[in-house]
C-alpha cells in the first residue's frame, strides 16, 4: 500500500530518484524517479534545478525524435507550479501536469517539429509524427504541433498561437480536445483533422477534411463544403474527457476521471469548474514492464482493481480479460501491449462502464484474432476507448505481425475517441503477403459513436459497420499502397476491382457519418479502386461531408460512395459529396 505521508514529501521536494543505469541505452540521471512509477516515469517539481530539468528534457528528446520504431517510452510530469523550460515533445513521449486544472501547471514552451525525416531542410514533414501526446498543461507561448495519427493534444490552454504544422510542411493528422487557444488555430498544410469541444480565437488553414464538434462557435469558421473543407458539428452529443494522473497534496497521486456529457460545447474546465471524481491510486495496480506479466495483470483485474500502465513494452502471451464493470486501464507513456503467441492482447466479458486509454495494442508474428475485443452485454451503460492505437507490423522482428482484425465491438454504447488503427505500410517486414489483416475494426455494436476515427492500409475493408444508430465524426483512411495486382483485390461480390474503405453492411437501418476523408495511393502498382464507402441505400443511412482523394497512380477511383461521384484518376484531383441517403447524393 502507499503511503499518504510519502506521497506528500514526494511532491514537496526535488524527488529522490532510482539510478536508471550508465549503459548507453540510459539517460544518465539519478533524479525525478519514483519507485511507485518506475525508471520511464520522471516527475519534476518548481524546487527543482531548472537546468537539470532542461538538461533531462533534452536528453529524452534525442533519443525519441526519430525512435519511429524504437522500445523505448517515457511520461513526464511536473507537480503544479511554473516551469522556464522550453522542451520537445518526440516519439512513445507524453508530456502532462498533476493539476487538477491545466492551468496549474504552466511551461514556458512545449512543441513539436519535423525536421528529422527528410535531409531537405526546407521539407519539414510531419506525416510520420506519430505516438507522442501532451495532456493537462498550460503552454506560455506559440505552440507548434506538427503531427500525424496517433497523437493526442487534451485539456491544454495555450497563450499564444497554435500552429498544427511545421512550416507549412505536410501533416497527416490530427486530435486536439477539451483545450482553450487563446490565439489563432493555424491548420496549414494538414490534411485533416478534428477539434472536438475546443475554444479559439479563429481557425486559419485548411486541405481536405476539417471537422469541428462542439467547439465553441465563436472562432469556428463560418465557411463550408463545397466552398471550404470545413464542417462543424454544433454540439458533441455524447463524450467522457480522458481520466488523467493527478496529484493531491491530501490524498497523493490518483486518477481523476471525467463525468458523460451530453450535448457539450467548449472545453469542460472553464472558470475552474469540475467535472468528475478523483480516485486514489490504491485503486489501481500500476504495472510495470518487464516485471509484469499477463498472468500479474490477471490477478489484479480478477481483484477488482483498475490498472495503470507504467511505460514500456509488455509481451504477453496470454489475453488480458475484463469482467468487472466499471474498470478503468490507463496507459503511460504510450505503453504498449504486443500478443506474443497470437493471442488477442485485451478482452472483456459482460462488462461494461469501461474506460480503456492512452494503449498501443501491438501484434506479433502468431495471428490473433483481434487485438481488442469487447463483448456485447444487455443495457450496457457506455464505455470509452480514448487515444487507443493499433499496429500490425513496421517494428523490428525477424517475422511479421498478423492478425484477423484489430478491434471488434460488440458492446452497445461504446464511445472511441481519437482511435488510429494501423497496418503498417512501412518499417520491416512490411508487405502485402507479410503483415497481413484483414479488417481494422468491426462495429457490430448498436448506439457506437467514433470521434476522429483513423483507419489505414487493410488487406480488405478498412472498417466495416453493421450495428445500428452508429455515428462517426471525422474519418480518415487511406487503402492499401501495396496490393500486388487486380487479382489479389477483387470485390465480395467478384464483379469490381477493391474493396470499399468504410463498408455500412446491408442489414443496417440507422447511420451517420460527417467528415469522411478516403484516400488512394497506388504506390506499387496502378490498381483500380471502384468506390470508397459503401452504404444500403435506405432513408436514416445518411452521409454529410466526404471527400475522395487520388494521391498518385492512374486508374484512380471511380466512385465516392456506392454508385455516386465523380472519378479521381489523377494525381492531385478530389471529388466530394455533400449529403447521401437512399440512393439521392448532392
Amino acid at each position: 500500500m502507499i503511503k499518504k505521508k510519502y506521497l506528500y514529501l514526494l511532491g514537496l521536494a526535488a524527488l529522490a530518484g532510482i539510478l536508471t543505469g550508465c549503459g548507453k541505452n540510459k539517460i544518465e540521471t539519478k533524479d525525478f524517479h519514483s519507485d511507485i512509477f518506475g525508471e520511464n516515469v520522471y516527475i519534476f517539481t518548481p524546487q527543482d534545478d531548472t537546468a537539470k530539468v532542461q538538461e533531462t528534457l533534452d536528453k529524452i528528446y534525442s533519443r525519441q525524435e526519430t525512435a519511429q520504431f524504437g522500445d523505448e517510452r517515457y511520461a513526464v510530469y511536473f507537480m503544479p507550479g511554473t516551469y522556464d523550460i522550453s522542451t520537445n515533445v518526440g516519439f512513445y513521449t507524453q508530456m502532462s501536469g498533476l493539476g487538477l486544472l491545466p492551468t496549474d501547471t504552466k511551461i514556458k514552451a512545449i512543441n513539436t517539429y519535423a525536421r528529422w525525416l527528410s535531409d531537405d531542410p526546407k521539407n519539414h514533414n510531419a506525416t510520420c509524427n506519430f505516438w507522442r501526446s501532451i495532456e493537462n498543461l498550460e503552454m506560455q507561448s506559440d505552440t507548434v504541433w506538427a503531427v500525424s495519427q496517433a497523437t493526442g493534444m487534451r485539456r491544454v490552454k495555450v497563450d499564444g498561437n497554435l500552429a498544427l504544422h511545421d512550416n507549412y510542411g505536410w501533416a497527416s493528422g490530427g486530435f486536439l480536445a477539451d483545450s482553450q487557444i487563446e490565439g489563432i488555430v493555424d491548420s496549414g498544410s494538414q490534411q485533416q483533422w478534428l477539434s472536438r469541444n475546443n475554444s479559439y480565437n479563429s481557425w486559419t488553414g485548411q486541405n481536405w477534411n476539417m471537422v469541428f464538434a462542439g467547439d465553441a462557435p465563436s472562432g469556428v469558421p463560418v465557411k463550408t463544403w463545397p466552398e471550404a473543407s470545413y464542417t462543424s458539428v454544433p454540439e458533441t452529443e455524447i463524450i467522457r474527457e480522458k481520466p488523467f494522473l493527478v496529484y493531491d497534496k491530501k490524498d497523493g497521486f490518483g486518477v481523476y476521471v471525467p463525468d458523460w456529457k451530453k450535448k457539450s460545447v467548449s472545453f469542460g474546465w472553464e472558470n475552474g469548474s469540475k467535472e468528475g471524481k478523483f480516485l486514489p491510486l490504491d485503486d489501481f495496480y500500476v504495472a510495470k514492464a518487464g516485471i509484469d506479466t499477463a498472468g500479474t495483470v490477471n490477478q489484479a483485474l480478477a481483484d477488482g482493481k483498475n490498472i495503470l500502465f507504467t511505460p514500456g513494452i509488455y509481451e504477453f502471451s496470454e489475453t488480458l480479460t475484463i469482467s468487472k464493470p466499471g474498470t478503468i486501464v490507463l496507459g503511460m507513456g504510450l505503453a504498449t501491449i504486443r500478443s506474443s503467441a497470437g493471442n488477442t492482447c485485451i478482452t472483456t466479458e459482460n462488462a461494461d462502464d469501461l474506460i480503456l486509454a492512452g494503449l498501443l495494442l501491438d501484434a506479433g508474428a502468431s495471428e490473433s484474432d483481434n487485438l481488442l475485443y469487447l463483448s456485447a452485454k444487455d443495457n450496457a451503460a457506455p464505455s470509452l476507448l480514448a487515444d487507443m492505437y493499433f499496429r500490425i507490423g513496421g517494428i523490428p522482428g525477424d517475422k511479421p505481425a498478423k492478425a484477423k482484425a484489430c478491434i471488434t465491438i460488440d458492446l452497445d454504447n461504446t464511445v472511441g475517441d481519437n482511435l488510429w488503427v494501423w497496418r503498417a505500410d512501412h518499417g520491416d517486414n512490411v508487405g502485402w503477403d507479410l503483415n497481413t489483416c484483414p479488417n481494422g475494426i468491426i462495429i457490430n455494436g448498436d448506439n457506437v459513436t467514433m470521434y476522429a476515427l483513423m483507419v489505414e492500409h487493410f488487406n480488405e475493408y478498412q472498417t466495416m459497420w453493421n450495428g445500428n444508430n452508429g455515428t462517426c465524426i471525422m474519418y480518415q483512411s487511406e487503402v492499401p499502397y501495396d496490393v500486388p495486382d487486380k487479382g489479389k483485390w477483387i470485390n465480395p461480390d467478384g464483379k469490381r476491382f477493391g474493396y470499399a474503405s468504410f463498408k455500412v453492411s446491408d442489414n443496417v437501418s440507422s447511420f451517420t457519418g460527417t467528415g469522411i476523408g478516403i484516400y488512394l495511393y497506388n504506390r506499387d502498382n496502378t490498381i483500380p479502386m471502384y468506390c470508397a464507402m459503401e452504404v444500403p441505400d435506405v432513408q436514416g443511412v445518411r452521409v454529410h461531408n466526404i471527400i475522395t482523394v487520388c494521391l498518385n497512380g492512374f486508374p484512380g477511383l471511380k466512385c465516392v460512395i456506392n454508385e455516386a461521384g465523380d472519378s479521381v484518376i489523377n494525381a492531385g484531383q478530389t471529388s466530394k459529396i455533400l449529403d447521401y441517403e437512399n440512393g439521392e447524393w448532392k
